[in-house]
């Protein structure tokens, strides 16, 4: 399966790392070329004969899975953008409406999430909330003290949800299906909570979870 990602920050390498361990094509996107660019390289050497390289946006079009690893709000932005390219297609949300000034609330309105906006801005795409809960270094070696990591996938539409946890289970991860789509509400506001205890648990995140576009 050819999966598209669009950004090219520490989730993006993550995401790439795991979708060509799991035998997958992936596809990189970014509004700087040249980063899309220098992350496929760096994965390719990483993995050999990984099939992996920088595309336009138009790319997305031949995609099985795109992948929006970009924070709130760029990713509804994109998918706005992006509505005509994207219909039809699984659209995998990964941000979190974080507010990272102060790490007290969520910025999207009560009732919604990041995810159901994205929906919402373009509404023929099926659109899967997942990767929200999982840190980008860890997620680029798959497990954590030698257990696979958890991936959280909710969702609207049950063949988009399976091919997304196919996609999570070939790449060495253990899919959990919370159901639908406006669950994405309870795992934003779980990872709001899991990003807020870090710094009381005396760890270094930061670094983890920059998905910075």
């Amino acid at each position: 399966m050819i999966v598209t990602i669009v950004g090219a920050g520490n989730m993006a390498r993550g995401i790439g790392t795991r979708a060509l361990a799991g035998g997958h094509s992936v596809r990189l996107h970014d509004r700087k070329p040249a980063k899309a660019e220098a992350l496929a390289t760096a994965l390719g050497q990483a993995i050999p004969g990984a099939d992996v390289t920088a595309v336009d946006a138009d790319a997305a079009a031949d995609s099985g899975i795109v992948v929006l690893a970009l924070p709130y709000p760029a990713g509804r932005d994109v998918a706005a953008a992006w509505a005509g390219v994207l219909a039809g297609k699984i659209v995998v949300d990964i941000s979190n409406p974080v507010d990272f000034t102060t790490f007290d609330s969520l910025v999207v309105p009560p009732g919604t999430s990041a995810a159901e906006q994205i929906a919402a801005a373009a509404p023929e795409s099926r659109v899967v909330k997942a990767f929200n809960t999982t840190f980008a270094g860890p997620l680029a070696t798959g497990q954590v003290d030698g257990r696979p990591l958890d991936v959280f996938i909710a969702g609207d539409d049950d063949t988009a949800r399976q091919t997304v946890t196919d996609l999570v289970s070939s790449a060495g991860l253990r899919p959990l299906d919370v159901g639908p789509l406006r669950r994405a509400r309870e795992l934003e506001a779980f990872q709001l909570l899991h990003m807020a205890s870090q710094e009381r648990l005396g760890l270094n995140w930061s670094s983890a979870i920059a998905i910075l576009p």
